[in-house]
């Protein structure tokens, strides 16, 4: 790890100014997503701006029909939400299951999102729950945001504050872990809300999260595991490492998704 200067302000304008006032100046949330590739030498920094002092970044808020979770709350923070539990219970299942108890009570969502790792859990939520990504400049759907491996819509210095997820009428994630790490090998989000059947997927591609139109017309029209326990999701695309091979990725796809829907009750 090369050395890097390090900035803790205590503003969104002070932030923002540290950001832009290194050209290799990197933000840094709860640091389980840059850390580790920092060790490796696959970013190397050279100022870390942290978002830990900015205020008003940590908070949850029951806005109605929708969900606002600050940038800065932790997947410990979100499954132990009242707020979450109770209108959205299916994300608050699904930060509940993230790494294990060290990593959920630093990680952050806004940095678990703006790293968009394919086998990432809350990019399967925010896609399947039409969530929105609110940053310190504009608004971005969760359908616009995640643009494939490692790749979002962000602006080199912008900032992610807030994720707002529409309270759905019924959703739930299943996800087969990597016994290790506890990164899907495959995940599968099911939401059916004011935006229809909606069926993220996460862990399974090298692009990142992706969605399953031929499950969300059949889902549309019965909402059954059975409706979706016939159809073969194709391999093509589908990652192949030492945790599972392509075929066995796009079967896991499909097995993921019917646990899903089970769940939804």
């Amino acid at each position: 790890m090369q050395d890097f200067n390090y900035h803790a302000p205590k503003s969104m304008d002070e932030a923002l100014a540290a950001l832009r006032g290194a050209e290799g100046a990197k933000l840094i949330a709860g640091g389980h997503s840059l850390l580790p590739v920092m060790k490796l030498n696959l970013a190397m920094p050279t100022d870390l701006v942290s978002l830990a002092g900015v205020p008003g970044l940590a908070e949850i808020a029951d806005d109605g029909d929708s969900v606002t979770v600050g940038a800065m709350c932790t997947h410990a923070q979100v499954a132990a939400s009242g707020v979450v539990q109770g209108r959205i219970p299916a994300l608050a299942a699904m930060a509940e299951g993230i790494g294990d108890a060290q990593v959920r009570n630093a990680g952050t969502i806004g940095g678990s999102v703006a790293h968009n790792d394919p086998a990432a859990d809350y990019p399967a939520a925010c896609v399947a729950l039409a969530a929105t990504i609110v940053t310190d400049r504009r608004e971005i759907a969760a359908d616009d945001f995640f643009q494939g491996l490692f790749a979002t819509a962000l602006a080199e210095d912008e900032v992610i504050t807030a994720v707002r997820f529409p309270a759905p009428d019924r959703a739930a994630y299943a996800k087969f872990a990597n016994p290790a790490s506890k990164y899907a090998v495959a995940g599968v989000m099911v939401a059916a809300g004011a935006d229809g059947v909606r069926v993220a997927v996460t862990g399974a591609s090298g692009d990142g999260v992706f969605r399953v139109a031929e499950m969300e017309a059949v889902l549309a029209g019965s909402f059954s595991a059975e409706a979706v326990a016939g159809i073969a999701v194709s391999s093509d695309g589908m990652l192949s490492d030492g945790a599972a091979g392509a075929e066995y990725r796009a079967h896991l796809v499909a097995v993921m998704a019917k646990r899903a829907v089970e769940a939804c009750g």
